[in-house]
């Protein structure tokens, strides 16, 4: 793009790798002017970067998802410590998430970061994942515009359709001339679209538009499609499409106490060992996650620990059910009153997964809480494929409902 800054090999080096050896949150395997040190065993530590497709930009495979963060120090921070990518969105904290990204950012070079946000997500039917008849290209705008204004940028480096889980919604013509428009006006360098349920089925129908730069995609060891998903990624990542990984800890704990914390080394892991994905975007909320995420570019090898901790070698990746919601919307046809299933689940996990309980409200609310059938239901007649209790589930974390924000942390 003519006139802007592009995020090359020289201005990684300059800016990204200067970061890394002047870190004092890093892990020790990570401290190095040329990012490689050895381990001490023989073994030498990389800090890893990918081609994000055939954007010509590179990023270390560690990022960060700015969603939950509300700490702009840690922003500051996973910055200075050679994180490049920011992912946030127009609804992230109802766009203060945003806006402390913009304050982070404000007196940076543009060429040491690497923003990417959201816009569209309210603009679809909840039930069918169509966009609406009234959605046009000055829907996205409008959020778009104020999302620069929040951010203080002229352009941003990645702009995301949100949440697309049907074939339908990635063709949607205007979204696409909105991006194409955008990327025409220096506004956006690269466009893509993010999916978190049938994603397989939406990156293929990315890769046969040839429209698309770059898709986000929920991906985790406890994905039921993973086998399906790894093929179409493959798919995408040759014709150049930049693959980026979210959901990478599949919801944190293995349970609702959270007695059981998932291994997020060995969960991030997972991830980046598959070389089709490019980068990956954790949740990290404070310094000690940023060290602990940072740490797995030593070594990507899963230990035989690792791997059972992961419980990679049970059947269907373990006994316990966690909570991760597949969002697969296998659950939906099989309610007789058609509940918002996937979205509760998601407040679930936010709430007890995340702790993010102000999330999880708004999340909650979107699913339409007017006449909850669930409270007359003796027993549920959904036999959901992660061997959720479902209504138990619903009951749980609608009781969220109404209790007033001020009391969410």
């Amino acid at each position: 793009m003519a006139n802007q800054p592009r995020l090359g090999r020289r201005s990684f080096l300059k800016t990204g790798i200067s970061g890394l050896a002047g870190a004092t949150l890093l892990h020790p395997a990570l401290k190095s002017a040329d990012a490689t040190t050895s381990a001490g065993n023989g073994e030498r530590n990389t800090f890893i970067c990918r081609k994000l497709g055939n954007t010509g930009v590179k990023l270390p495979v560690i990022s960060m998802g700015v969603m939950n963060a509300d700490n702009p120090n840690l922003v500051a921070a996973a910055l200075d410590a050679g994180i490049i990518h920011l992912d946030t969105a127009h609804g992230y904290q109802k766009g203060k998430n945003e806006e402390m990204i913009g304050q982070v950012i404000r007196n940076r070079k543009r060429d040491s970061f690497f923003i990417a946000t959201k816009v569209g997500y309210p603009a679809k039917d909840r039930n069918s994942g169509i966009f609406f008849p009234d959605t046009t290209e000055a829907t996205f705008q409008k959020e778009f515009d104020i999302s620069l204004k929040r951010l203080g940028l002229d352009y941003v480096d990645i702009l995301y359709i949100h949440s697309i889980w049907v074939r339908e919604s990635v063709l949607f013509e205007p979204a696409m001339r909105f991006l194409d428009r955008a990327k025409k006006e220096g506004k956006v360098r690269f466009s893509g679209l993010t999916t978190h349920r049938n994603e397989h089925e939406v990156i293929d129908a990315v890769t046969e538009s040839e429209f698309y730069d770059v898709v986000l995609t929920a991906y985790n060891f406890r994905k039921k499609n993973r086998t399906e998903l790894q093929t179409a990624i493959a798919k995408a990542a040759r014709k150049g499409i930049g693959i980026v990984a979210m959901k990478t800890q599949a919801g944190v704990y293995w349970d609702k106490e959270r007695q059981e914390k998932i291994d997020m080394r060995a969960a991030l892991k997972w991830a980046i060992r598959n070389k089709n994905v490019h980068t990956t975007i954790p949740g990290f909320t404070t310094f000690d996650q940023l060290n602990e995420d940072l740490s797995v570019m030593g070594n990507l090898n899963l230990t035989p620990e690792e791997r059972k901790n992961l419980r990679l070698d049970e059947p269907g990746t373990g006994t316990l059910p966690g909570l991760y919601c597949q969002q697969c919307d296998a659950c939906r046809a099989q309610c007789p009153y058609s509940v918002e299933i996937p979205t509760f689940m998601r407040s679930y996990m936010y709430a007890y997964g995340y702790r993010n309980l102000r999330l999880a409200q708004e999340t909650l609310k979107s699913a339409g809480l007017a006449s909850l059938p669930c409270y007359d239901c003796r027993q549920c007649s959904v036999d959901c494929i992660m061997g959720f209790d479902i209504r138990t589930k619903i009951l749980d974390i609608a009781r969220l409902e109404n209790v007033a924000p001020e009391f969410l942390a």
